[in-house]
């Protein structure tokens, strides 16, 4: 699969290479239709009966040499090639297909101007050639050849403006997509900025007039230690309050860093899958009946893979309980398969109860989840179940992708 993805992006960095190996191909294509005769037998076409003659193929040489430069000037290979195929019809009888050079011209022609200009001259070779043919040849007008030759010129039309518009629809796509991508950027950037200087004017206030008062009664204190020791003790005491404050506002500060729910600091191992009925239990107090299926026994996780195998439970386990009604009932299975681990999590519904997830407005949850499943090189997916309810499944490996070693 390598090489044809390889070859196609040599091709596009050499589209004159690219071009000459068309015209080589609409060449031998071309010689070898001047062999066939069409009305050989009643079977079909046959091949030897007819030779091109000498003028024939240095026409068919002069067309396909002039598909070469097709992408630089396609109006002038396009005339070149329809002169050519019109002096063909005129000398040759029957004529070769030199034709197959004008279609191809045709159709770069419509693939890389606009509509307007495939309409006008896509029309004018089509009557141009047609009429050639029909006025040159010694077959009836209304012969299969005469008519090929307008059924192929306007297909020829059709194709490229049809290529033409579905190249333009796609860098449009991609240009919105890149231009909605650069005013996220610069949103988020701008956020980010602002917080900034938010966090840093609060830092600035807390700091600066607490740093001041404790500057100041040190200097009370550090004078008067001698003379008046009662007062530079009570000089202390503000120091010591002042600073105090401080802490306690700087802590404040810090804290909204923080996300909603973290704990000040670490005081016990991350959980993990080994914890996962102490987790169920806390839910089924909370008054939502769990069910649990586990064939992991003896899978040993990864640090990482255990503990958003958990977290993505947690998480699922809390949108039942936040979006599924009260009746509602949920199921979870951790079930090993090969070197992955699959986590399931079910939930009934309740049919006055809207699906959880992304209907809820200014959720993360089911995002979350996702890039949890996804830094570890593993995928989750969402979505209602039939006859009611919602599934969320994380399959995750047992060896993190980070590296991080979990033996099978």
């Amino acid at each position: 699969m390598r090489f044809p993805v390889r070859a196609r992006a040599w091709l596009r960095a050499h589209p004159l290479a690219a071009d000459g190996a068309l015209a080589v191909a609409v060449l031998l294509a071309m010689v070898l239709g001047s062999f066939a005769d069409p009305h050989g037998s009643r079977t079909g076409p046959t091949f030897g009966t007819r030779a091109p003659g000498p003028g024939s193929v240095a026409l068919m040489v002069l067309g396909a040499a002039a598909l070469v430069p097709r992408r630089r000037a396609p109006l002038l290979v396009l005339a070149v090639t329809s002169a050519v195929t019109v002096a063909e019809f005129a000398s040759g009888d029957p004529a070769a297909p030199v034709a197959m050079s004008a279609v191809v011209a045709l159709y770069t022609v419509a693939s890389r101007t606009d509509r307007p200009t495939t309409w006008r001259v896509g029309l004018a070779t089509m009557t141009v050639l047609t009429g050639a043919a029909m006025c040159c040849g010694s077959a009836p007008w209304y012969s299969q050849q005469n008519l090929g030759v307008f059924a192929w010129t306007g297909m020829a039309a059709a194709a490229g403006d049809a290529v033409r518009s579905r190249r333009a629809f796609v860098d449009a796509i991609r240009e919105r997509a890149e231009r909605a991508e650069r005013t996220r950027e610069e949103e988020a950037r701008r956020r980010v900025a602002e917080e900034r200087l938010r966090i840093a004017r609060d830092l600035h206030d807390v700091v600066a007039h607490h740093i001041a008062l404790v500057n100041v009664q040190a200097g009370v204190a550090a004078h008067v230690m001698d003379k008046r020791p009662d007062q530079a003790k009570e000089a202390l005491a503000h120091v010591r309050e002042a600073s105090r404050s401080a802490l306690d506002e700087l802590r404040a500060t810090v804290g909204l860093l923080r996300q909603s729910g973290d704990p000040e600091a670490p005081t016990e191992p991350a959980p993990g899958l080994a914890r996962l009925d102490d987790l169920l239990d806390s839910f089924r107090r909370a008054g939502l009946p769990v069910t649990v299926a586990r064939t992991d026994q003896g899978a040993q996780l990864s640090a990482a893979v255990d503990l958003a195998a958990y977290r993505i439970i947690q998480e699922s386990l809390t949108n039942v309980r936040k979006h599924a009604g009260p009746d509602a009932t949920a199921e979870v299975s951790v079930v090993r398969v090969g070197r992955t681990i699959e986590v399931t999590v079910l939930d009934s519904g309740s049919s006055a109860a809207a699906a959880p997830g992304p209907a809820a407005p200014g959720g993360h949850g089911l995002l979350g989840m996702r890039e949890r499943a996804t830094a570890l090189g593993g995928a989750l997916t969402t979505g209602p179940r039939f006859g009611g309810g919602f599934r969320v499944q994380a399959i995750l490996p047992l060896t993190a992708r980070t590296g991080e070693d979990g033996p099978a």
